[in-house]
């Protein structure tokens, strides 16, 4: 069967296929008026998305501005601005024993490319993808949340309306199922936001057609108070990082490692500043229209049962209250004394809850980081430089912010994504253009060939001569090394 929910997916692929070489052939300029086209779209739709996207899980019209809209219009913006460079040749140099051959890079589209985005920012981590696509000239079959069907429903209007499906298609329905079942098709390109879980299923799947990857994972991102710390100086920095979409974000700060002597004063200062945004009493917290909710039961359920498995353990919870498993609430919870054996630390949180462990020195700290698998983002706080670089020359992780959380993510001159465990690949800006173009190596042989010279029969060169010739190759090579 190729039907989803009454949709033929191998009728799309296949009229996608019969498309792909037009779109293939599309000029910069033609790709930037899709893109163009596409951000009228975005700027059109983004009042029936902030309705939407309340009703999935309560998330405050600014906040979807700041998170989803905004971001995504800069990615087209900068995606337009730089296009026409990005898509040039780029000349290579010469090889010196090819002196009448030329070579040159081309980026050209990878084919049709398949798209899977997560419920967490449904809107931007969907559309972003499809500019980078847009722009290398693929055609394209994505995948929105289903745990997100309001704002599910706004993307596949939007996009119906804008661009015509043997170009642009999303496929909606629910479970893995569906997944597999786009998978078992041909793509030349897949691209999955998830958990590293369903991530190494993506990839075994994938691996079947031998379709490129990129894998954009999570996993626990450990945020490192040096010794010395000046607590209140960073404070609003970390809470914001760990409470911006009610924690459910792929590069929120998981867990904090604090120096031994300064995790009271951390964990009360943290949830004095949650008492300055969200209110000073829980009751205040859970009313609260700036603070987005869980995305739904089952994992408003998990959360209260790593927190109760943590304070049965031995952790003592700062700040916190009871979980609203019918609205979907998880309160904001700031744990202390909590150790590698508790839930809550062996698995990516996703949620509003901050668990401290102390450390008694920083090679202590960085030793805990480098014993679990590599994060997608790793934050320090502190200002002594010394032990900032060594925390950055001993850790590794897809990207660092120092003094800041989340902000990494803004700049579009590098590249955004995973090492190891949290991820394969990376795009934003020109890295996302890369990502779904392939990189074709051209050379063209141009008059007189000298390699015909070391065309075979070999034995009609005399020995001696060839034997010059291999002294000329080698001193001329150690020469070149040497400029």
């Amino acid at each position: 069967m190729n039907e989803i929910q009454g949709i033929d997916i191998k009728k799309i692929f296949d009229a996608q296929g019969e498309n792909r070489w037009k779109i293939a052939q599309t000029s910069a300029k033609e790709r930037i008026q899709k893109l163009k086209k596409l951000r009228e779209a975005v700027v059109k739709y983004q009042e029936e998305f902030y309705e939407a996207v309340w009703q999935d899980f309560h998330k405050p019209r600014f906040e979807a501005w700041l998170s989803e809209i905004f971001p995504t219009i800069e990615e087209i913006d900068h995606t337009i601005s730089h296009l026409k460079k990005w898509m040039k040749d780029k000349s290579a140099s010469r090889v010196f024993f090819l002196p009448t051959s030329k070579s040159r890079l081309h980026y050209e589209p990878k084919g049709r490319v398949l798209i899977f985005a997560p419920w967490n920012y449904p809107f931007l981590l969907l559309v972003n993808p499809i500019i980078s696509a847009i722009a290398a000239g693929n055609v394209i079959m994505a995948k929105p949340s289903h745990k997100t069907p309001h704002v599910s429903e706004v993307l596949v209007k939007m996009f119906k309306e804008n661009f015509p499906e043997n170009e642009i298609a999303l496929i909606e329905g629910e479970g893995a199922e569906i997944g597999d079942k786009l998978l078992e098709l041909p793509f030349d390109h897949v691209f999955f936001t998830g958990s590293p879980k369903v991530g190494a299923h993506i990839a075994e799947m994938a691996a079947k057609h031998h379709a490129s990857i990129t894998l954009e994972l999570g996993g626990k991102s450990p945020t490192i108070l040096l010794p010395g710390i000046n607590v209140k100086k960073h404070i609003k920095q970390i809470a914001w990082g760990k409470t911006l979409n009610g924690g459910q974000t792929c590069i929120a700060p998981d867990y904090a490692l604090c120096p031994e002597d300064k995790v009271q004063e951390f964990a009360e200062a943290f949830a004095e500043d949650i008492k300055r945004r969200f209110g000073d009493t829980e009751a205040k917290r859970h009313e609260s229209k700036d603070l987005v909710h869980i995305v739904d039961k089952r994992a408003t359920e998990r959360h209260a049962a790593l927190i109760k498995d943590a304070i049965a353990k031995g952790a003592k919870q700062v700040i916190g209250g009871v979980s609203d498993i019918e609205n979907c609430y998880t309160p904001i919870t700031v744990l202390t004394n909590v150790t590698p054996d508790m839930e809550i630390m062996k698995s990516e949180i996703f949620g509003p809850i901050m668990p401290i462990i102390a450390y008694k020195n920083l090679d202590e700290a960085i030793a805990f980081v480098q014993s679990r698998p590599k994060p997608l983002a790793l934050y320090i706080f502190g200002t002594n430089k010394r032990d900032i670089n060594y925390v950055l020359s001993h850790t590794t992780s897809g990207s660092t912010c120092v003094n800041n959380t989340i902000i990494q993510i803004e700049n579009l001159e590098v590249p955004f994504g995973g090492v190891g465990m949290s991820g394969t690949g990376n795009y934003h800006g020109f890295f996302g253009f890369k990502t779904f173009s392939h990189e074709r190596n051209i050379m063209e042989q141009k008059g007189f060939d000298a390699v015909t010279f070391f065309h075979p029969p070999y034995g009609i060169v005399p020995g001696y001569l060839r034997s010059k010739i291999q002294n000329f190759a080698e001193k001329a090579l150690r020469f070149l090394k040497s400029m």
